[in-house]
């Protein structure tokens, strides 16, 4: 069974810079040869591609966790090292990705062949070229690579389709479906039975083609998650233009009606704009016994509704003897040329700025290091950019760590532990390094 894989959570772990490298020159007619040590390259981002050939995020079911590799380490002869190829994961188009860790939007992606780098890779380490100087031409300095980005990340997939089909379960999406794409979904005669949606082209004589999905079946509450609902409603975001199917051949003459406001209140309650897409409501299964009356009955009762503004146009089909499907379908090309292109950019827009304003902001010193204290007295500390200074920091070398030390000190961190209280002598540890505080 192919199934339908509309949202995922996957890590991805970009590549950490090579380090640099401490060398001297040693050519034997330079009796001082100066510093030589050289960069360290790159490492490899990850990076979403979009791939028209796929239509789900199937592939990630059990390929979760992405890493790039890690950038070469700096040379002798000041010969940077090489820089890690990219990562580059194929993804379809409509997938939406968001950041767990701060709830915010970071991508779109709905172009063929579009990119978004969603873990930058680290820079390489500066070798100890880089730091000589009038005071000190032979330092025994050079840096670590900078860490790879790491990020927790939901993917969502919401299908491009032009045309959605909308209604009850059972009231014969999947079917028109079948009839006028050659798409192949599973059909049966009980609720839910498209627990995916299905995608596929319309191809009219004269040459206009538009994609089309069939939904989930809507139960009342989908809105609120119930059921399939919120998985179905996702989809139809995207959709320009509406086909709400009505079953015309229940016994009961007033459950087409009903059923069709219960639809567009699920609509409402998920995203009122909703209702403001072109819709025409197709009645089916006009082929069978009580669908003549049924309609006359649903026509009546729609013309009595003084919600609406205006009355949504009515086309009678049946996709099993075919009656009206060629002609649905060209009423329904001639209202998308109509249809400007649903201004999904503006709506995924507003979607992004409510995920942001949401999402936590950080201060600038949370940003730059925090200082807690273990049990055992040991003060330690953490924070982004701390953390990152202290990986860049090649400990095997004095020089080094004198540099990290006065690297604190302009950050602001000694005397934030001296306003905590840390007397000479107390224990510091960044993750698994400890140090004396000394005034």
């Amino acid at each position: 069974m192919n199934m339908f894989v509309d949202q995922i959570k996957i890590e991805v772990h970009a590549g950490k810079g090579g380090d640099g490298m401490v060398a001297f020159r040693r050519e034997k007619y330079v009796p001082n040869g100066g510093p030589a040590g050289g960069d360290g390259g790159r490492g490899g981002s990850i990076i979403l591609k979009v791939d028209e050939g796929l239509r789900t995020l199937m592939d990630f079911r059990y390929h979760r966790i992405f890493k790039a590799k890690n950038g070469g380490n700096g040379m002798s002869k000041q010969m940077t090292g090489p820089s890690a190829d990219d990562t580059i994961i194929a993804v379809p188009q409509g997938t939406t990705v968001r950041d767990l860790d701060t709830g915010e939007i970071i991508g779109d992606l709905v172009e063929n062949d579009q990119e978004l780098v969603v873990a930058k890779g680290g820079r390489g380490g500066r070798g100890n070229i880089h730091f000589a100087s009038a005071k000190n031409p032979a330092p025994e300095i050079a840096e670590n690579g900078e860490p790879g980005e790491d990020h927790y990340l939901e993917l969502e997939l919401k299908m491009l389709a032009d045309v959605g089909l909308i209604g009850f379960p059972s009231v014969g999406k999947s079917t028109l479906l079948s009839v006028v794409t050659g798409a192949k979904p599973k059909i049966a005669a009980y609720e839910f039975t498209t627990l995916t949606p299905n995608l596929g082209m319309v191809m009219l004589p004269d040459g206009r083609d538009f994609a089309m999905a069939d939904m989930p079946g809507l139960i009342e509450g989908a809105s609120k998650g119930i059921g399939l609902g919120l998985k179905f409603l996702r989809h139809i975001e995207r959709t320009r233009v509406l086909l709400h199917l009505v079953d015309m051949s229940s016994e009961d003459s007033h459950q087409a009606i009903e059923r069709y406001r219960q639809i567009n209140k699920e609509l409402a309650n998920y995203d009122p704009e909703l209702l403001k897409r072109p819709q025409i409501i197709v009645a089916t299964k006009m082929d069978l016994p009580n669908a003549t009356d049924n309609l006359q009955t649903f026509k009546e009762d729609l013309a009595k509704d003084e919600t609406l503004s205006q009355q949504p146009e009515i086309f009678p089909i049946s996709a099993a003897t075919h009656q009206g499907v060629q002609q649905l379908m060209q009423l329904t090309a001639d209202l998308l040329d109509k249809t400007p292109a649903f201004d999904s950019e503006s709506h995924d827009k507003e979607l992004i700025a409510k995920y942001q304003s949401a999402a936590p902001k950080k201060t600038a010193s949370e940003a730059d290091f925090t200082i807690t204290k273990d049990e055992d007295g040991t003060w330690v500390l953490g924070g982004e950019k701390l953390i990152r200074l202290f990986k860049m920091t090649d400990l095997t070398h004095e020089e080094s760590q004198l540099r990290f030390a006065r690297q604190l000190r302009h950050m602001g961190v000694d005397d934030a532990l001296r306003a905590k209280g840390v007397q000479d002598g107390d224990l510091v540890r960044i993750e698994k390094f400890v140090f004396e505080f000394i005034q």
